[in-house]
């Protein structure tokens, strides 16, 4: 479950990062409102998640979703470039996200 958990947090996290882009420097009070709730949700759950998951593992799962998912979203929503090092650079984290998964 706490895996489960873990990976709502991480999905939290990519909403809040793009949340930001839409804040528009946080003068939007809709988009503020909707990053700042998947802020601290996100960050609720990652509490929870590391009750029972190592603390290290945990944290760097959570991170390398939001940056994956972010990065993703980056290049499908705002045109961001999609070069082959970014995506080589994309699979060496979901790399590191299984490797850690695996030996936790």
């Amino acid at each position: 479950m706490a895996w489960i958990i873990l990976f709502l947090a991480g999905l939290l996290e990519i909403g809040w990062a793009i949340g930001l882009k839409y804040t528009e420097g946080f003068t939007k009070l809709v988009p503020t409102v909707l990053t700042g709730a998947s802020i601290v949700a996100s960050v609720v759950l990652l509490g929870i998640a590391v009750r029972t998951l190592p603390l290290g593992t945990a944290y760097a799962i959570w991170t390398g979703i939001g940056t994956v998912g972010t990065v993703i979203l980056g290049i499908i929503l705002f045109a961001e470039p999609a070069t082959a090092v970014r995506l080589g650079c994309i699979a060496l984290i979901i790399a590191g996200i299984a490797g850690l998964k695996l030996t936790a």
